[in-house]
């Protein structure tokens, strides 16, 4: 037979409504698992002595549905806390473990501690409800076990051993005053909470969850989001995000929303610290919410905000840094925090998003560290905007949770929390490295830039046309593009597109068509749209077109759009060409010499390799995504210093 830990339950609900002292981890057998809807289980939990009602928090929810948690199970409680439902006190037990699944039958005869006479009941209290646009006011104590009747005003221990009376509300005093040592049947520990300026009591992040009907925690801002806006069928509005750090090292995303966004947008500023309370609170999105809180909260404009002494308690940040060389081993999609030093800045530009057809902007930046590698980061909105000006000089950066992609090669994108020149020891070792020698040696890119446009990939990083074949590119994974960038040669261009090497596309240069979408001629002569359902009079005709390209490897087919097909005319578009050769007359030579000039020049391509599926047929397409004139004078250059690297 397990043995338990006898006076347990009384400790628990004597103490302040959550576990004060990690180190108080009982072993209790539970009674009964009962589920009483939406995957979730009331409890019966006993010490042999008494038991007392519990609910398990729904992170446990799979010990039970695994059968790990049943009927007379033996587990040891490593965190708790006390909530009253409907008057009735309630033991919600938020982390445990199993120490004996199979124990069968009941240990002791254990009676409720309720109804035994060992503690009063608390007075009723209205049922847990969400707080959601309700003000937040400290509670009062409602927790009267064991309340002896006098009047010495120390709420947290006994007379001082003097002898005097105590209006201590969680019992006896211990001996020397520590509550550790008091013996069984004595009050739980008790630990001094944790207060505001204002005296509020202060809930850890890290405590929080979904049973709590009122809290109020104290955290710094750590980084804080534009304003962003949202249009769909239920409405429009704005919001903008924060990430808030408290003392206990644990972090927590919050959300505002229209009304709250006017409120507290201006108010909040990175790096101070506020109290926040009358927030709701609900499970974290892990797919897009990174904070170590397995919970986020929405704050509408009925929430308190104010602002609260900065006693040096809360860290600034905390990073968990990794050196770009190890990033290569890092899968897509993860997040992680990166110092390094901005070695180059891009000029900022815009781009439209497939998915909302939205302008955004962006701006790429060349990272590197002592690690000898770098890697390409993508700051997005006005962070892109004010990057040159933000990033001059060279600063050492910290970029916390940056979202690692395999896009053009590996590269990363920044997220809000952004600090130029952190107070970090590592920040000062890596200016040292800088300083010393780091700003002239040779190092390794894991990017390759990717894109419309920026700056192409370096001499050393280039492959050849054979290098499709032999890396078996765009057959990696047919959900992820490969990349390359090359120097070739055009050697043969497909003009003859019954009419023109061209698409007719929507004459709508704003939402949602952008230009870009394909359009249709109606008999009145007049063109239609099905993705703004409307017609015009026009259209407009943009560049699509395949043709060979080779180096001294190898030749491949590749495809160019409207930007590269401009780029290779020199400025032409596809409305000029059409309006030149094909109005009233025809003139075959005119269009003709427009890709004869073209032909046989020689460019640097930067290119996208993808697996398609053409008439259930797979087959791997290479489509131009930028391409850049050579430039002689520098690849002489940079050739003579390739070959004094041997």
């Amino acid at each position: 037979m397990t043995a338990l830990t006898h006076g347990a339950i009384l400790q628990m609900v004597r103490s302040e409504g959550q576990q004060a002292n990690p180190a108080f981890q009982p072993v209790l057998q539970l009674l009964q698992v009962k589920e009483v809807g939406n995957d979730r289980f009331r409890s019966i939990i006993s010490d042999g002595q008494y038991f007392a009602q519990g609910m398990l928090a729904t992170q446990l929810t799979p010990l039970v549905q695994s059968g790990q948690l049943q009927d007379n199970c033996v587990i040891q409680v490593e965190d708790f806390m006390i909530n009253h439902v409907q008057g009735r006190m309630v033991i919600i037990l938020l982390k445990i473990s199993v120490v004996n699944a199979h124990e069968g039958q009941r240990i002791g005869q254990p009676v409720d501690v309720d109804k035994a006479g060992a503690a009063s009941a608390p007075p009723s209290q209205p049922s847990a409800q969400p707080m959601y646009n309700r003000t937040n006011a400290p509670p009062p104590s409602t927790n009267n076990y064991n309340k002896p009747s006098s009047s010495s005003g120390n709420p947290y221990g006994g007379g001082g051993g003097g002898g005097g009376s105590s209006s201590n509300p969680y019992g006896q005093s211990s001996p020397h005053g520590n509550p550790a040592n008091q013996g069984v049947g004595a009050s739980a520990p008790i630990v001094r909470a944790q207060t505001s300026s204002s005296g509020a009591h202060i809930t850890p992040i890290a405590q929080l969850n979904m049973y709590q009907n009122r809290w109020t925690i104290k955290a710094r801002v750590t980084s804080k989001s534009d304003v962003r806006t949202w249009s769909n069928a239920k409405g429009e509005g704005s919001l903008f995000s924060v990430e808030l750090l408290d003392s206990s090292g644990t972090d927590i995303r919050g959300t505002f929303f229209k009304e709250a966004v006017d409120k507290f947008h201006s108010m909040l500023q990175v790096n101070q610290v506020y109290t926040f309370s009358g927030g709701r609170l609900k499970v974290a999105n892990m797919q897009w919410n990174t904070c170590k809180s397995q919970f986020e909260i929405t704050f509408d404009q009925n929430s308190e905000i104010h602002l609260d002494n900065d006693t040096g308690e809360i860290q600034q940040q905390i990073y968990e840094f990794v050196k770009i060389n190890a990033i290569e081993n890092v899968d897509a999609n993860k997040n992680i925090d990166v110092l390094a030093v901005v070695k180059h800045v891009g000029e900022p530009a815009s781009l439209i998003s497939k998915k909302s057809g939205k302008e955004l902007q962006k701006c790429d930046l060349t990272l590197v560290d002592d690690s000898g590698v770098e890697i390409t980061l993508t700051v997005w909105g006005e962070q892109a905007m004010q990057a040159p000006h933000h990033f001059a000089n060279t600063p050492v950066v910290a970029f916390r949770r940056a979202r690692v992609s395999d896009y053009g090669g590996k590269s990363l994108s920044a997220s809000d929390s952004v600090a130029v020149n952190p107070g970090v020891p590592e920040a000062h070792q890596l200016r040292q490295w800088w300083t010393a020698g780091g700003e002239t040696s040779a190092v390794r890119s894991l990017s390759t830039s990717a894109g419309g446009g920026g700056k192409m990939d370096r001499l050393a990083d280039r492959k050849q046309i054979i290098d499709i074949k032999n890396e078996g590119l765009g057959y990696k994974d047919p959900e992820k593009p490969d990349w390359l960038s090359f120097k070739g040669t055009f050697s043969f261009i497909k003009k003859d597109k019954e009419g023109g090497a061209w698409y007719t596309a929507c004459a709508n240069s704003g939402e949602p068509c952008k230009n870009r979408f394909k359009v249709e001629q109606l008999v009145d002569g007049n063109w239609q749209c099905q993705k703004c359902n409307c017609t015009y009079p026009n259209c407009v005709r943009r560049w699509i077109f395949s043709a060979t390209v080779c180096d001294d490897t190898s030749t491949t087919w590749v495809s160019l759009f409207n930007e590269q097909a401009e780029t290779l005319f020199g400025g032409v578009t596809a409305d000029e060409v059409y309006n030149t050769t094909m109005g009233d007359v025809m003139d075959q030579d005119a269009y003709d010499s427009y890709f004869a000039k073209a032909n046989h020049t020689e460019w640097i391509f930067k290119c996208k390799v993808k697996q398609e599926m053409v008439n259930d047929e797979s087959r791997v397409k290479t489509s131009v995504v930028a391409m850049h004139p050579v430039d002689y004078v520098k690849e002489s250059q940079d050739l003579l210093a390739a070959i004094e690297q041997f």
